[in-house]
């Protein structure tokens, strides 16, 4: 990135000014290295954002931000209630798009000699791929349900305990979703689609946790070295993708009728209180029940495999948090409490100790934050930090985040090398893509550990664990 588009204000905060039409200052977290791997259309969609009606306080990114479709990958931003808006595009696609972490009760030791069955038997149960399909098949009715009642409707037809529904967010239900609000055909992309991992760079991951920077934070997450956790990063599939599709184009159309003028037509919005806007709640909050209850089946498949694999097993939820959404939250502005409504573009709600909506088991420490990285380096399980509030509305980085495009990665990289590299370091990977594994080449990512490493230092989140991945299953 341009220097000479920020200023820097500490070793992990970089802002743009406020200037031209401009609301609020734009805020980029990231340490030097980081921000200068970033892409100058980083800092142009930051500025962008901070122009929309209603902002509050600040136009931030992430550390793992890169460019996006309007908002940037790692963008948060917070609008009033009465005078913000809600944008299609500040939300992503892939609406509520998460990570799941699984506890499993096995160690290192306990799968020894057992990698490739298990890796076999998880690929030829996960469904997984571009247009991939799973066994339910639901009618338009049955749609409706999902989108009501998420992964408490998962929970309810057997898939899981309502346990799981204690350590998931928002309970497993998002209140206010309303399927009418969904158009015919987002509900049919989605009738076979439940419990399928889908593509890009969604997955199944088993994983080692090799260092624990937390003691006290991991012993309440229920986390030790050596243990085996399974991490499922996916969303709503084609559902959330049809909403965003239908709704982008209607907040284009009336924006001018609202007064409106879009820096970029990719940055749509429409008031809150407009009928667009409602109407684009209901449905946003109806994708977000469907990727609750994608993850919550997928939890039930995995544990039907693992049943076949090792009597040892005991899978219990350790969390599942969203990072593609928009939350109606309080939070301090000004000295005073405010609703606002936050829009989180890869980015993680990051709740720091003490929080009333945090299970009671990891209140004291804080939230758990999932963090995913890539097939030949790792993911982290961080903890919320209550200065975070201040920082960023309680977020976190989501990833690792990229740095070259999936076009440019498959200039780069053959999916048969991938696989047979990451096979030496000893990374088992099953896909039915070879491109689908090129374009998420580890090399076609940042480095993760400095993503969190950055996240840390400037107070938005603290390191507790760090897994490496043994098996992925990809579409």
């Amino acid at each position: 990135m341009d220097r000479k588009l920020v200023k820097r204000r500490s070793d992990t905060a970089w802002v743009i000014e406020r200037s031209g039409n401009m609301h609020v200052e734009g805020v980029i977290y990231a340490t030097e290295d980081l921000i200068a791997e970033m892409d100058d259309k980083v800092a142009e969609q930051v500025r962008n954002v901070a122009t929309l009606p209603g902002i509050v306080k600040g136009s931030f990114a992430m550390p793992d931000a890169h460019w996006g479709y309007g908002f940037t990958i790692g963008g948060v931003a917070a609008f009033d209630p009465d005078t913000g808006v809600i944008s299609a595009g500040g939300v992503g696609f892939d609406i509520s798009c998460g990570v799941r972490t699984l506890r499993t009760g096995l160690t290192k030791s306990d799968i020894a000699g057992e990698h490739a069955r298990i890796a076999e038997t998880l690929f030829h149960t996960i469904p997984a791929g571009v247009g991939s399909t799973g066994k339910l098949r639901l009618s338009k009715s049955g749609i409706d349900d999902v989108l009501a009642g998420g992964a408490k409707w998962a929970v309810e037809q057997g898939y899981g305990t309502p346990e799981d529904l204690r350590f998931t967010e928002e309970d497993g239900c998002m209140a206010g979703a309303d399927a009418s609000h969904v158009s015919d055909h987002a509900k049919e992309r989605q009738k076979d689609e439940m419990g399928t991992l889908g593509s890009g760079n969604h997955y199944l991951e088993v994983q080692e946790v090799v260092e624990i920077y937390d003691p006290e934070a991991a012993q309440a997450f229920g986390v030790r070295e050596g243990d085996i956790l399974i991490s499922i990063h996916c969303g709503s599939r084609g559902l959330g993708h049809q909403i965003g599709t239908d709704f982008l184009k209607r907040m284009v159309q009336t924006a001018p009728q609202y007064g409106i003028e879009l820096p970029d037509r990719e940055l749509a919005c429409s008031p809150i209180n407009s009928p667009v806007g409602q109407s684009y709640l209901g449905a946003m909050r109806s994708g977000i029940n469907c990727a609750l209850a994608n993850r919550q089946i997928l939890t039930h498949l995995t544990r039907q495999a693992f049943e076949q694999l090792n009597s040892k097993a005991d899978i219990r939820l350790l969390y599942d948090v969203s990072h593609n959404t928009c939350k109606v939250e309080e939070h301090a502005v000004d000295g005073q409490r405010k609703r606002l409504f936050v829009h989180r573009k890869g980015a993680t709600r990051a709740w720091g100790p003490g929080h009333e909506r945090i299970p009671p088991e990891y209140r004291k420490v804080g939230q758990p934050v999932l963090i995913g990285g890539t097939m030949g380096t790792a993911s982290f399980i961080l903890a919320g930090e209550t200065t975070g509030e201040r920082l960023a509305f309680s977020s976190a980085c989501h990833g690792a985040g990229r740095n070259m495009s999936r076009r440019e990665a498959t200039k780069h990289f053959r999916g048969r090398d991938v696989i047979k590299s990451l096979e030496h370091k000893g990374v088992l990977i099953r896909s039915r893509s070879m491109r689908g594994i090129a374009e998420e080449a580890p090399k076609a990512y940042k480095d993760v550990s400095a993503v969190v490493e950055a996240t840390e230092k400037a107070g938005l989140a603290r390191r507790v664990a760090r897994l490496t991945p043994l098996i992925c299953v990809k579409g």
